[in-house]
């Protein structure tokens, strides 16, 4: 690796998928991976959320019961979480900064499920498909709206949530009955998606952001968390369903009581761009989202048939609008089979896909633990081009860039590097194989270039004006490097 690079790439890994084995181990498997994580380039590392679900270790995390038990207390039917124990979390951590690397803990702040009582509390019902029109009135229904936590008995926090703490729920208890209830006189947050007329209500137990008590406990718990794990950052889920405002006030309350920059990324799934963009300056900047229109764009060329005017990749994107601000990537634990979100990204793309997002000097991109360590559950195969990608990350991918997206199928883009043993051309097709002449800089005038995805067995010499015309196959990516 060359010593005058001017920086190392960020890259980050969200390090689980969906359907990982509800063993209990996940923390103890991150603690050893964490040195082999750094050595092919990762620098950030997504944990997924630590503290204890509704149900218990069969809960991905999603279904927050307890955030303050991280595999601590028997409750919800064992004391570890899917992933482990508190004290295994902690040995992830510490594993990672000992390696060098930055841990963003998954903080779900959006609701609460797993109730230990109900509670009888007024509400009306609203229509599920716009929650501004109320179709009943207001009548007394059975909520479950009471976490009293007795296991963990007061310990690091007494703060115990009621009905006043939240603004909707999904069930009334005594009638049996499912649906979207507004509680009281509550009225839904502001500054949400628009979605359903407003998208505050997502599930469970949805807190109410506007309440004075509401805010101040998840300042507090913030503070416990991050003074009791030393993270570096978080990764926020539901973004799209809480008040901008609010997040604007917590993540600035996190790094002025941490001192540090706690970089945040928060998932705000929406595929229009614009939405994105209100909401990165609603919360002041304060936060990065994850490109979701670049990410349908790649499900879209899965199943195009080479229809995509692969022009087009980054029209519209958070990473052609806000580079700044964007967090690229192909999957997640959404999107893999399945799940919710489910829009996969077709097996042959991925490698395409991956060199765009880990090559180019836009945004930051994330490697999906599914994708690199495949999804056993699906039959999914690790994308075996991944550990070449990040390496070229890792040691290539640096200088200036110049962008070749001028053709409907065969588009490409290099990087000059900052010395003679950097720099890259990648050339990629969703249709037909073939060439493109493309500037690399004139300080690899002389030098030869090979794919080394191994593809294209020829070399490629450059020019004296600093081009080189590079071959790629088709529906394939070939990335071109400084013969050793």
């Amino acid at each position: 690796m060359s010593d005058n690079k001017p920086h190392k790439n960020r890259t980050m890994m969200q390090y689980f998928e969906w359907y990982l084995p509800e063993d209990s181990a996940h923390w103890k498997r991150a603690a050893k991976d964490a040195a082999h994580l750094a050595d092919i380039g990762i620098t950030m590392v997504w944990l997924p959320p630590a503290c204890k679900g509704a149900s218990g270790i069969h809960d991905v995390g999603y279904g927050i019961y307890d955030p303050y038990d991280l595999g601590e207390f028997d409750q919800k039917g064992s004391v570890p979480t899917k992933y482990g124990t508190k004290a295994e979390y902690f040995k992830a951590v510490k594993s990672m900064h000992k390696a060098g690397l930055k841990v963003l803990a998954d903080m779900v702040l959006n609701h609460r499920m797993g109730a230990d009582a109900t509670e009888c509390v007024t509400a009306c019902r609203v229509d599920s498909g716009n929650r501004m029109k109320r179709i009943s009135e207001m009548h007394e229904i059975e909520a479950w709206t009471k976490f009293d936590y007795p296991v963990r008995n007061g310990k690091y926090s007494d703060f115990k949530w009621d009905h006043r703490h939240f603004d909707g729920v999904d069930r009334d208890e005594r009638k049996k009955e499912n649906g979207v209830f507004l509680l009281g006189n509550k009225n839904w947050d502001r500054n949400v998606d628009d979605q359903y007329g407003n998208f505050d209500y997502l599930m469970g137990a949805d807190l109410a952001l506007d309440e004075s008590e509401v805010y101040e406990e998840l300042k507090r718990y913030g503070f416990w968390f991050t003074d009791l794990t030393d993270v570096d950052g978080f990764r926020l889920d539901a973004v799209k369903h809480m008040d901008s405002d609010f997040y604007r006030e917590w993540l600035k309350a996190m790094r002025e009581h941490t001192g540090k920059e706690m970089f945040a990324v928060g998932e705000y799934w929406h595929p229009d761009v614009n939405y994105l963009q209100k909401y990165i300056e609603r919360t002041g900047g304060g936060m990065s989202l994850f490109d979701i229109p670049l990410h349908f764009k790649f499900h879209y060329i899965s199943n195009a048939n080479s229809g995509f005017r692969m022009t087009q990749i980054f029209r519209d994107t958070l990473t052609e609008r806000d580079s700044w601000h964007s967090v690229t990537f192909v999957e997640n634990h959404d999107t893999q089979p399945g799940q919710a979100l489910e829009s996969p990204v077709a097996p042959w793309l991925k490698p395409i896909a991956y060199a765009i997002i880990l090559l180019q000097e836009r945004g930051i991109p994330c490697v999906f633990y599914g994708d690199y360590y495949g999804i056993p559950h699906n039959g999914i195969e690790p994308v075996k081009e991944l550990d070449n990608l990040l390496k070229l990350r890792r040691d290539n991918a640096y200088g200036p860039e110049h962008d070749y997206y001028d053709d409907d199928n065969i588009v490409g883009f290099t990087r000059e590097g900052t010395g003679a043993d950097q720099g890259l051309a990648v050339l990629l097709s969703d249709g037909p194989g073939g060439t493109k002449k493309m500037y690399i800089g004139k300080a690899h005038a002389g030098q030869v270039f090979e794919d080394v995805l191994g593809r294209c067995t020829e070399q490629v010499v450059i020019d004296p004006e600093g081009n080189g015309v590079f071959r790629t196959d088709g529906g394939y990516v070939s990335v071109w490097v400084p013969c050793a």
